[in-house]
């Protein structure tokens, strides 16, 4: 079935990136927005705004029920997540699924596969990748105590169905076990309604380093180079590059290698991107996890591939084979993006966004 109006089930700057591509492509763009977002931008921008729900997120962007009546209301063909929310939902990918309608991304079973970090863990290990010292699932603080003892401190505990940095906490002596096992449970049952950890080892002088895949459901899949995503603030990214500084050529090869096998041999399809962590002592890299949506940081590899990765999640999506062979994929330059954040200082850096009077680059 060929894509020729798409419900965007995102706001702000997704949804104008998303409307733009969509504009390049010929496709109708169709906004599904909540009551605080009727005047934004995208709404402005799209050829037609559906509302959705009340402002509260939990009653609009998240709401699966309103997102599917709302594409089949207005005949769209088709569903863009964006990133956030729903992106990475296996509920809302299997009810696209279920009702005819394509989810630009990868299939309901593959966000489930890759979603769950232990199930995710076990698929890279099989396919060869390297992987960190660690764990399947603890149930308590002392079986925690117990798997920190035997790959020694530090470690990370980790949420099983986590993202977005919640429900990671690191422990550096065994005293602390109890009361952080406790608080990574927590931040997770009430992040994911899924308080499952596990644990991996910390490496502390580490590189963040994540390779952008494109896969077609012809089995097709190439990478698009990579990005280093190092400085972080409380498991968030605040700066991306690509190409990554500070690896070698060699370690490099290996990396975005080490990406297109996973994705080869799980069949994906669409857009994803393959997060690895490398010890600086050693050269040493290892798996983290899998992303299974198109990521905020995608700029930076646009820039200096000149390809569209939102252009490329809808062909792909619309059953077409990548137009686009590893050798014809050429890197250009360098590109930086960072993460402005509005907060208040004083009150321990609160989320505060407020009127920007004021921008000197």
């Amino acid at each position: 079935m060929t894509i020729t109006r798409v419900l965007i089930a995102n706001r702000g700057e997704i949804a104008v990136r998303i409307i733009r591509a969509c504009e390049a492509l010929g496709i109708e763009t169709v906004l599904a927005v909540s009551e605080a977002d009727r005047d934004s931008l995208p709404a402005r921008l799209a050829h037609r705004t559906i509302c959705i729900g009340p402002a509260s997120a939990s009653a609009s962007y998240l709401n699966i029920g309103a997102i599917v009546t709302a594409a089949l209301g207005t005949e769209s063909d088709a569903v863009h997540p964006g990133y956030g929310f729903l992106a990475e939902s296996y509920e809302l990918a299997k009810a696209c699924a279920d009702e005819g309608i394509t989810f630009v991304g990868p299939s309901a079973a593959q966000i489930r596969q890759m979603g769950n970090k232990l199930e995710a863990r076990a698929l890279a290990k099989k396919c060869g990748l390297p992987m960190l010292s660690g764990s399947d699932k603890v149930e308590t603080a002392g079986q925690a105590s117990d798997v920190a003892a035997r790959i020694s401190l530090p470690v990370m505990l980790k949420a099983a169905a986590g993202g977005g940095g919640r429900g990671m906490k690191i422990v550096t002596n065994q005293e602390e076990m109890p009361q952080i096992f406790a608080s990574a449970a927590a931040e997770a049952r009430a992040a994911f309604g899924d308080d499952t950890l596990y644990l991996e080892r910390f490496i502390a002088n580490a590189r963040h380093i994540e390779v952008q895949l494109l896969g077609d459901r012809f089995g097709n899949v190439i990478h698009l180079g990579e990005r280093d995503c190092s400085l972080q603030r409380r498991h968030q990214k605040v700066v991306e590059e690509a190409p990554a500084p500070a690896i070698t050529d060699a370690l490099r090869d290996k990396i975005r290698q080490a990406a297109v096998t996973l994705g080869r041999n799980i069949g994906y399809e669409n857009a994803g991107t393959v997060e690895f962590i490398v010890d600086q002592d050693t050269g040493a890299f290892f798996f983290l996890e899998m992303n299974t949506r198109i990521q905020v940081e995608h700029p930076v590899t646009e820039a200096i591939t000149g390809i569209d990765l939102v252009q490329e999640q809808f062909r792909i999506a619309n059953g077409e084979r990548l137009g686009i062979l590893q050798q014809d994929v050429t890197f250009r330059g360098h590109a930086i993006e960072c993460r402005i954040n509005a907060e208040l200082p004083n009150e321990h850096f609160r989320p505060n966004p407020g009127r920007i009077t004021t921008f000197v680059f």
